[in-house]
Parts: C-alpha cells; sequence; structure tokens
C-alpha cells in the first residue's frame, strides 16, 4: 500500500473512532464509505474488520451489563448471523449505490424522528420475535452493504435501555456483525495480506480516536447524549444518500 494511502486509511480510523466513542456507532459506515474512495468495496470491507471487531469488543466489554444484555438480545443476535450468512450471494453489492442511497434514506428518516422526539417503544413480549427479525434484517443489509447501523439500531433505541446499556449492547451487536461479515469474507478473493499492517495500524488510531470520543461521553446528560447520537445518524445518513445518488 502506498504511503500516502496508509496515511488516509489511518485517518480514517481515526476520526471514525473518535465518532464511535460519543455515540457508540458509526466506525464501520464512515470508514466503508471513505475507505472506498481509495480502494475496491471488498477491500475496504475487509480492512475495517480487524478495527471494527477490536474496537466493538472494548465497547462490549465496557460496562456491567453485558451478561443481561446476553440473555436479553440472543435473538437479535443469532438473528444476525443467520441473516448475514444467508445474504452472502449479495457481497459484490457492497458499497452499491442504490443500497447506500437506500441506507442512507432510512437512516435519516429515523434520526429525524427521534430529533423530533417521536420514541418507538418495543414491548416486552414483542422481543422473543421482533429480535430475530430485526437481526435477520440487519444481517443481509449488512452483507449487502458493510453497515451494521439498519435496523439494529432502532431495535435498541425501542427496547428502552439506558444510555450506557444502550452503547455496551450496540458494542454487543456490532461485535457479531463483524464476525458474521469477517466469515463471509474469509474466502473472498478481494482480500490479500497485503491488508494486515494497515489494518493493525487501523486499530491503534481508532483505539485512541475512541477513548477521547467516550472521555467527551462522559460530560454529556441523557438528553445531550440522545442528540449527538440522533445528530450522529442523520449524519451518516445524509453521507450514505449523498454517496450513492451523486
Amino acid at each position: 500500500m502506498e504511503l500516502s494511502i496508509f496515511a488516509y486509511v489511518l485517518a480514517v480510523f481515526a476520526v471514525s473512532g473518535f465518532t464511535k466513542g460519543i455515540i457508540g456507532l458509526g466506525l464501520p459506515t464512515i470508514s466503508m464509505g471513505l475507505l472506498a474512495v481509495v480502494l475496491s468495496p471488498v477491500e475496504a470491507a475487509a480492512l475495517l474488520i480487524l478495527p471494527s471487531l477490536v474496537t466493538n469488543v472494548w465497547q462490549m466489554l465496557d460496562g456491567p451489563h453485558l451478561k443481561s444484555l446476553v440473555r436479553r438480545l440472543w435473538p437479535l443476535n443469532l438473528g444476525v448471523c443467520f441473516g448475514t450468512w444467508a445474504g452472502a450471494a449479495f457481497l459484490a453489492g457492497l458499497g452499491g449505490p442504490y443500497g447506500a442511497a437506500a441506507l442512507g434514506i432510512a437512516l435519516i428518516a429515523y434520526a429525524l424522528s427521534g430529533l423530533a422526539a417521536l420514541r418507538l417503544a418495543v414491548p416486552a413480549g414483542a422481543e422473543r420475535w421482533l429480535g430475530p427479525v430485526a437481526g435477520a434484517s440487519t444481517g443481509a443489509i449488512t452483507a449487502a452493504t458493510g453497515v451494521f447501523v439498519v435496523p439494529a439500531v432502532p431495535y435498541l433505541q425501542a427496547i428502552g435501555l439506558t444510555k450506557d446499556e444502550l452503547v455496551q449492547a450496540l458494542g454487543l451487536s456490532f461485535t457479531v456483525s463483524t464476525v458474521a461479515l469477517a466469515v463471509t469474507l474469509a474466502g473472498s478473493t478481494g482480500t490479500s495480506l497485503g491488508l494486515v499492517w494497515p489494518s493493525v495500524g487501523g486499530v491503534a488510531v481508532a483505539l485512541v480516536g475512541m477513548r477521547l470520543g467516550q472521555a467527551v461521553r462522559a460530560r454529556l446528560s441523557p438528553q445531550s447524549f440522545r442528540f449527538c447520537f440522533f445528530a450522529g445518524l442523520l449524519a451518516l445518513g445524509a453521507y450514505l444518500a449523498a454517496r450513492g445518488l451523486l
């Protein structure tokens, strides 16, 4: 990898790690879109696997709620795995314009509803069947676009988690999505060993950015966090839609 591209890759992971530290998501979405500018979509997806996995595992373990979240969210995460693997046939569509635009528009609509304080709510009794549906849908979208956000994030927002529980639940869900996507990418001919060191460098800068973002998040009130969360989703959605449409 050329030095200029390597520097660009590190900058992308630093920015996406900082965003993830604040709102609990954004690393795959930002990284996938910006890396695909200089790399093939499959190379970009392969490059973000390690940074995404490490930062998500860190986020997943950083809190006291993991055991209860695993018990509560196993239907969602099982659905993510099946949806990702079932959608593997669409892997060539990673970064495709129509998929990116549709995903961006969906994020924009959800973010605007959140900023307008329209709260979605999932009854506790519905989690057992709605979780697998949301997970399978998220997995299929992950296989097609390399982005883990929809509809897992709206679902997790709707089941009544606190700020810290939500961030840790996102780490759990994204860890499962990353592993499932890594299994899908394992046999891809678009990846190479030349991506190993750039990916390792991406881990280091993403962790630094994430720690800085976490320091910012710790100072936010729940209301400020909610605003930053939905504003971040709105920005991600606008970026994806613009990339797909333009």
